[in-house]
């Protein structure tokens, strides 16, 4: 064996090795400390000292590395060789359970917190990544985590909406009035409101509080009632969630380079740098679109509503909500919880996106890209509007291996004349596994029928079958139509082109 030092230079994967090694026998961390003990008390590793060789905060001794090798019956050499495991178990959420997933961070040295607060405002200032942003993408992050379940929020705004469905106008001045607001309307921002945000032509103020208690209103918003709803219920969120006295809060409708890239606000945050008073806008932001969703559907009665009405997009209408709060409740109440959300501007911008489903992000968020794969159905439907809504079902390879998604998209004017493009979808693998099919063998079959094809194929009745029966245990009846129309093949810019031939040239395509 070799002395400390040298041990420390080569200890780079030995954190890791160590935890996959327990995971994969089903111990715990106190399970391992006792199997350490033993085989030898005198060195055997405490349960906090185990933790902090798991995370690369410690490296272990000689000694102890010995003890811990004899209990895997593993050569000490073995957890030293700079070698990471190709299956590595990481410590985040699994993706066989839907959410993002996340990569071994190893040489665990190189992501400490000193060493990440140098290098993060580094890597925003090199790719023009604004502070606000980022700490959109934490938030995001967070909210794909979990699923888009935050029971604080959604417990907070039923107790001020009592689950009403729907929630009219009346209902939400009366809680406007009970919480000892005023509202009052304009018909141009002032100056103030102005300076508080990134000037755009492409943007509409649409409302703003302000701390003396005092709720203003576009008087635009009269002939928008369900928008009229929204921003109501997101300043009702601020009020409730966090002090009303404490900081003026403006919404926005429309899409530029004011945008951040959750909600409707776009303060004028533009640094690089990161701090605190972005984070927590930011997150003030999320919090109150996610109240203000709640308020106006709220879970239960929300969730029945949609099981009766089979998920249809319509059903916005029913509970006088638009399209966009409906659909992005649906990724919310749902009990199935492998969805994703899109909203898409022209030429390729994701103005809000959601992925509980871990689907790999089509080129456009964060950067207008000119041309986006225009087979996922939310770009296409940009260049090719259709009345109504439209289904698809798609494949597309995720960790070199294939999936089903089926999405339902429609094509909208936002209140600032500008036309995008909603998306919700879901991933179909874990469905099909839960009915006993072999759902990777299933999609292998698919993506061969559509590579053959040029690149969609209509689903062949075997598959079909297979599906169907999927989609009514869902109960999702956009995924019966998407399931009925061609199967296409997608893929996220900057991979290699699952089409024969490939769409661009060569057989990868570099993002611009």
């Amino acid at each position: 064996m070799k002395d400390t030092k040298s041990l420390m230079r080569k200890a780079h994967f030995l954190g890791t090795k160590i935890r996959n090694l327990r995971k994969r026998n089903n111990l715990t961390i106190e399970d391992l400390s006792s199997r350490c003990v033993k085989v030898d008390a005198e060195s055997a590793p405490s349960v906090s000292y185990l933790s902090m060789i798991e995370r690369g905060k410690r490296v272990p001794s000689e000694s102890m590395l010995e003890v811990i090798a004899r209990v895997f019956e593993k050569p000490p050499e073995w957890f030293l060789d700079e070698a990471p495991e190709e299956d590595d178990l990481t410590p985040v959420k699994s993706s066989s359970a839907g959410g993002i997933t996340g990569i071994p961070l190893e040489p665990n040295f190189l992501f400490s917190n000193e060493i990440l607060q140098i290098a993060i405002p580094e890597l925003l200032s090199q790719t023009g990544t604004t502070g606000r942003q980022f700490a959109h993408l934490l938030i995001r992050a967070h909210q794909e985590h979990y699923q888009n379940h935050f029971p604080d929020l959604e417990r907070a705004a039923e107790n001020i909406g009592k689950k009403q469905l729907p929630l009219n106008h009346d209902a939400l001045h009366d809680i406007i009035k009970q919480m000892g607001l005023k509202l009052a309307w304009f018909d141009t921002p002032g100056d103030d409101v102005r300076e508080e945000i990134w000037h755009n032509e492409n943007c509409i103020v649409t409302s703003y509080y302000d701390p003396r208690g005092t709720v203003f209103i576009n008087r635009i918003l009269e002939a928008w009632p369900m928008r009229y709803k929204y921003d109501l219920a997101v300043h009702i969120g601020h009020c409730v969630l966090h002090d009303k006295d404490a900081y003026k809060t403006v919404l926005v409708a429309g899409h530029g380079q004011s945008s951040t890239l959750m909600e409707d606000d776009a303060f004028s945050h533009q640094s690089s740098s990161v701090n605190s008073q972005d984070i927590l806008h930011a997150w003030r932001d999320f919090e109150c679109s996610f109240f203000a969703g709640a308020l106006l559907c709220p879970k239960v009665p929300f969730r029945q509503m949609l099981d009766r009405y089979s998920y249809e997009v319509d059903v916005s209408k029913l509970v006088d909500v638009s399209e966009s709060v409906a659909m992005r409740r649906m990724t919310a109440v749902s009990p199935y919880p492998h969805w994703h959300y899109f909203d898409a501007y022209p030429p390729g911008k994701l103005k809000a996106v959601y992925r509980g489903n871990g689907i790999p992000l089509p080129w456009g968020n964060m950067r207008s890209v000119k041309d986006p794969c225009q087979h996922w159905s939310v770009f296409r439907m940009i260049n090719t509007p259709v009345k109504g809504t439209a289904s698809q079902l798609s494949i597309l390879n995720v960790n070199g291996s294939p999936r089903i998604y089926c999405c339902e998209s429609k094509y909208v004017e936002d209140l600032a004349g500008q036309n995008h493009v909603l998306c919700a979808g879901i991933d179909l693998n874990p469905a099909i596994e839960a009915q006993g099919k072999d759902a990777h063998t299933l999609a292998q079959e698919l993506k061969a029928i559509c590579v053959s094809n040029g690149g969609s194929a209509p689903v062949p009745a075997a598959i079909k079958r297979d599906l169907t029966t999927v989609a009514r245990i869902l109960n999702i009846a956009w995924v019966s139509r998407g399931i009925e129309g061609d199967a296409r093949l997608i893929c996220p810019r900057g991979t290699e082109c699952p089409r024969v031939p490939s769409c661009y040239d060569g057989c990868e395509h570099t993002a611009p």
